[in-house]
């Protein structure tokens, strides 16, 4: 496949991203037509899974690169059900984060490390992704792969679940579900403008993305809000049984509405207006305190 024809196809993909997503950031839409996707997939033919229809994997029809510039999932382990997530979702959550230049982003659960390649471009080389993945085999792979042309993100063998980086976070992005939130993420986003993005879960691997922002000033009432609905993997060290049925409970009974406003943090106890409650935090659907 000649090399403009590869860039082309980037080029296409990205711009559609941008029309199914709504993307307003165009950092975003540079790295994904920048950042190719065929290094971190290994050797084709790939195997390819639908968002629109999850039962069933395919197998491209040859090992040209171009199939994989489509809103699709591509299998890394697929007994484990372990995707390369779907790229429309993963674009149109990067664009709510308004990512800047330089800024230090925590990425949990990066699988083959193609979408922390896709951050540390939109974060610039001045920028720092610290890529965390709990899986050794994994880990060692997209080590491997992030050394082509990302020397702005470094790889790290970890529960991400418990994980306190180094230095404070600009961003964490949770790229699996839990069932509850880690104290570790709250203590290590930055404390001006620090943001949490992370998917809550129900048993069934459902559920929603939460916003969460650290604002200056603020120790214990954090903003936070709902951003999209999702189905997405558990993350290993994030699931409990009981917080599993009061996320569901939750879920149900108020279906977001009214929204999720805040997060709160002890010692600040829950009220009439708690959603959800957890060990050390509960979020409310109470605005956050001016």
């Amino acid at each position: 496949m000649p090399q403009n024809d590869i860039a082309a196809a980037r080029r296409w993909f990205a711009e559609e991203l941008r029309h199914v997503a709504r993307l307003r950031s165009a950092a975003v839409e540079h790295a994904f037509a920048t950042v190719p996707r065929e290094h971190f997939a290994g050797p084709g033919p790939w195997r390819l899974l639908s968002p629109w229809y999850l039962q069933d994997y395919w197998t491209t029809e040859d090992a040209d690169p171009c199939h994989l510039y489509h809103d699709v999932l591509i299998a890394i382990d697929e007994t484990r059900r372990l995707n390369n997530g779907q790229p429309s979702l993963w674009a149109f959550l990067y664009d709510q984060l308004d990512l800047a230049p330089r800024e230090h982003v925590v990425h949990v659960g990066i699988g083959n490390g193609y979408y922390s390649a896709v951050l540390a471009d939109i974060v610039g080389p001045g920028g720092h992704v610290t890529a965390v993945e709990i899986d050794a085999e994994l880990a060692a792979r997209a080590r491997a792969n992030l050394a082509l042309a990302w020397p702005q993100a470094h790889v790290v063998s970890a529960d991400g679940f418990t994980y306190r980086p180094d230095r404070p976070a600009d961003v964490i992005i949770v790229n699996a579900g839990v069932t509850h939130l880690s104290l570790a993420w709250l203590d290590a986003l930055a404390e001006d403008n620090g943001r949490l993005l992370v998917p809550l879960t129900e048993a069934q691997r459902a559920g929603v993305f939460l916003l969460i922002t650290r604002r200056h000033g603020h120790t214990s009432c954090y903003a936070a809000r709902h951003v999209c609905r999702v189905g997405i993997i558990d993350c290993i060290g994030g699931r409990d049984t009981d917080a599993a049925q009061r996320l569901t409970a939750a879920l149900r009974r108020s279906r977001l509405d009214p929204p999720v406003q805040s997060l709160r943090r002890a010692p600040d106890q829950p009220d009439e207006t708690c959603w959800l409650a957890g060990d050390g935090w509960w979020l409310s659907t109470a605005a956050p305190e001016a």
